[in-house]
């Protein structure tokens, strides 16, 4: 096997920081930080399958919170049917999870192949269409998803391979994995060769599609990864809160989402998980003295915009970049400098 290989890297990258993440929830078993951890992993997977349509593949999604909800939703909605639970016993937690995924992704699937077709704006609006709609069936199915109430009652969770999901702990871990297995499944995808072809979608459809790519396939595909990765984020949500509710799937999260990308970074693969922890960091400290934290995540992403130009993350990555090349100038002057010298010295 050869270690050197990026798929390889990613995955001993993913296990190195599931066994840092457990050893943290052992040496510090607290509520509070364990918790916020847990937030961020669902926050990072909605933001981090966005990234996958916005920043790879060029498609700006003004509906994928419809996504996030829909797996919290199937998660909760199977959890809380006692027939079913006790058909499958100790494996109810993770046999919801898979149906969320899947049930998450079909649903993308269908709305990737209506959206697909069209290209900017129409695509951008038509996806918010979807998001409303499913609220609008969250909130009118009041017997199955509690209207705008919610899940009621609380999701049961039964223990299974000795994790129990009511403690901090225990949830935390399987979030960790969860969010892991999702982040690496995008890190995959951006590093195949379906990668690199979702970023000659995003350069340029027409060319694309010239060199014989069926660029409607592509962005169905990635369209309906993302969507499924957003699933297992309302998931990991609905594992911490016990519950779900139809803003989850609002305009508003959505575009947090495009946002906190904007905010962390565009052009990088861990600008979003920045973004998300600065606008964590934000919100915290704003409520400290005040209530009003979208007035300071509006002021930051201006001052992003129009100071930094761009993302946090690739922000840091230019600067460093920049002295990099200064510093490989300097390094090649004084080379030339002392040729010259020495040219001088023997001509003398």
């Amino acid at each position: 096997m050869n270690l050197a290989h990026p798929f390889v890297r990613a995955a001993g990258l993913a296990l190195v920081c599931f066994v840092l993440l457990i050893v943290l929830a052992l040496v510090y078993p607290g509520t509070w930080l364990l918790d916020t951890l847990t937030g961020l992993f669902a926050s990072g997977l909605l933001v981090m399958s966005l990234h996958l349509l916005v920043g790879y593949t060029g498609l700006v999604s003004f509906g994928h919170a419809a996504y996030f909800a829909s797996g919290g939703y199937i998660f909760g909605m199977f959890l809380q049917t006692p027939d079913i639970v006790a058909a499958f016993g100790a494996w109810s937690v993770p046999v919801a999870t898979l149906l969320a995924l899947l049930g998450t992704g079909l649903f993308a699937l269908v709305v990737g192949l209506i959206c697909a077709r069209l290209s900017e704006i129409y695509f951008a609006f038509l996806t918010l269409a979807f998001q409303m709609l499913l609220v609008s069936v969250i909130q009118g199915l009041v017997q199955y998803t509690g209207g705008d109430q919610g899940l009621m009652g609380g999701i049961p969770r039964p223990e299974f391979l000795g994790l129990d999901m009511v403690q901090v702990k225990d949830r935390f871990v399987f979030s960790a994995f969860l969010f892991l297995a999702g982040v690496l499944v995008i890190r995959l995808v951006t590093l195949s060769s379906l990668g690199a072809t979702l970023r000659m979608v995003r350069d340029n459809e027409v060319r694309t599609a010239f060199l014989g790519v069926n660029t409607y396939r592509v962005k169905v595909l990635a369209f309906t990864i993302a969507g499924a990765v957003a699933g297992l984020g309302g998931v990991i949500l609905a594992i911490l809160t016990s519950a779900a509710y139809p803003e989850w799937a609002g305009w508003a999260v959505s575009g947090e989402a495009i946002f906190t990308i904007m905010l962390g970074g565009l052009h990088s693969f861990y600008g979003p998980l920045v973004g998300v922890v600065v606008m964590r960091f934000i919100n915290d400290v704003t409520l400290i003295y005040t209530t009003h934290t979208d007035l300071a995540k509006g002021v930051a992403i201006l001052f992003v915009v129009l100071v930094l130009r761009r993302g946090i993350l690739d922000w840091i990555i230019d600067l460093r970049a920049a002295r990099r090349g200064r510093k490989e100038d300097d390094n090649v002057s004084r080379a030339l400098s002392k040729a010259g010298k020495e040219a001088e010295d023997a001509a003398s």
